[in-house]
């Protein structure tokens, strides 16, 4: 499968991908210390379907507001947990832990349920809310608009909403497409060397002062050094983050500065 990632544009709107991440996250760490739990007690593993048959029940008792989540979503999380757990007791790996709230980044839907088809660049996802009228839950389409940079190929076969570091959010579509286009030759060849020089030398002497790169047509590429480029705004930053007392409000601010900056640095790089 391929995926196709677009970022959603910064709207009001997107307080409640914010509130939904906050929820999702709060059924995350419920069942997992539920299964904690259950091993201290002595009980066996719940797998997935025990797991949905206790939410059930969560929903109608104790977490009535979890209603208010796309089920679809609970369910693709509850099957994570699942698929951890499998992979734990199959020695495939350690035992799942719990993430914090702003490690939590992902919310997938599968196939087209909790959403309604994408149209040009808006797609649309479902809630439900509460109805004082009628006294009972309804449903509530909101719709988000993404930067729509390139088409995709093949059938939608799930979504996954993301935040990042920075507080954006991102849409990324997964297809059935595995089709790849070899690109256009234009028939020349050409050698690249980072080496200095040709016989060995000390380990020293091994690095980028003449050129990054050196082709056989003679020609030397110098290395733009990004990194270094931003290294005083870095340390500025960094110094700003530790004056701020840790959790509160000024210190988020510094936090997701710095992680714009380290964003643009990465970006910088890949490009």
């Amino acid at each position: 499968m391929r995926t196709y990632k677009y970022q959603i544009r910064n709207t009001p709107k997107n307080k409640r991908l914010g509130h939904l991440f906050d929820d999702m996250h709060e059924v995350h760490k419920y069942f997992h210390l539920w299964q904690r739990q259950r091993y201290k007690d002595g009980l066996p593993y719940a797998n997935y379907h025990v797991m949905a048959a206790h939410l059930t029940v969560l929903k109608k008792t104790t977490h009535p507001h979890w209603q208010s989540l796309p089920s679809q979503a609970i369910q693709c999380e509850l099957k994570r947990i699942d698929a951890g757990y499998k992979r734990f007791f199959n020695k495939q790996g350690g035992r799942p832990h719990i993430k914090p709230k702003h490690k939590f980044k992902s919310i997938t839907f599968p196939g087209q349920a909790g959403w309604k088809p994408i149209e040009d660049n808006c797609i649309t996802i479902t809630f439900r809310e509460w109805g004082e009228l009628k006294r009972k839950w309804h449903f509530k389409r909101i719709p988000f608009t993404f930067h729509k940079h390139r088409d995709w190929e093949g059938d939608i076969q799930q979504i996954t909403i993301k935040r990042d570091n920075c507080g954006d959010y991102w849409i990324c579509v997964t297809t059935d497409d595995t089709s790849t286009e070899p690109l256009p030759t234009t028939g020349e060849s050409v050698g690249a060397d980072n080496v200095k020089q040709r016989q060995i030398v000390p380990l020293a002497q091994f690095g980028m002062k003449d050129a990054y790169l050196t082709l056989s047509t003679g020609e030397k590429i110098q290395s733009p050094q990004f990194l270094k480029q931003s290294l005083k705004q870095l340390r500025m930053l960094n110094k700003s983050l530790s004056r701020k007392r840790k959790g509160s409000n000024n210190w988020w601010r510094a936090v997701r500065e710095l992680a714009i900056l380290y964003r643009k640095i990465s970006r910088q790089r890949l490009d």
